[in-house]
């Protein structure tokens, strides 16, 4: 039998959007093992610690099958991703784009990773059009403003925000 290929899936996950759960499940197809990871950075200012974050992910997809669970980890990384990738013994780092903006920065990493770790490949994973505006810093403007997110994370999710933000 072949080795178990592991995926990696960073991010910030400030908070975990449904496009992000998307990548999750359809990375699933793709990998033996997903370790999803949540960066350890300040320098974000991220609206959630990382423990919550880090609850947050885990709540988010304990809605999925159990075994699609049992190939799930969720470990917080800080520092290079490369690093990050070698040390859960990841073959593959995945990364969601949403829209052609993101393709230049994320081409630019792969390429950088690519030339550090020549046995790790970056799949790029295009964000289906029912996901492909959400990103999280817009979750979270829309949250702090009282919008209406619910469309756009889940209802564990939207409960958080809500309460991060004292909104009833």
């Amino acid at each position: 039998m072949a080795s178990e290929r592991t995926g990696v899936y960073p991010g910030t996950f400030d908070p975990i959007t449904s496009g992000h759960l998307e990548v999750v499940r359809r990375s699933l197809r793709l990998v033996d093992r997903l370790v999803i990871g949540p960066a350890i950075n300040i320098g974000k200012g991220p609206l959630f610690s990382l423990e919550e974050r880090m609850d947050i992910i885990k709540d988010d997809i304990e809605d999925f099958s159990q075994a699609d669970k049992d190939r799930i980890q969720v470990v917080p990384f800080e520092g290079l991703l490369i690093h990050f990738a070698r040390e859960v013994g990841a073959s593959v780092i995945i990364r969601g784009l949403r829209a052609v903006s993101d393709f230049e920065y994320e081409i630019q990493m792969a390429n950088m990773n690519a030339r550090m770790e020549p046995n790790v490949e970056t799949i790029f994973l295009m964000a289906s059009d029912r996901h492909q505006f959400i990103a999280s810093s817009l979750v979270k403007d829309i949250a702090r403003l009282g919008g209406d997110t619910s469309q756009f994370v889940s209802s564990k999710v939207f409960k958080r925000l809500k309460a991060k933000f004292g909104h009833s």
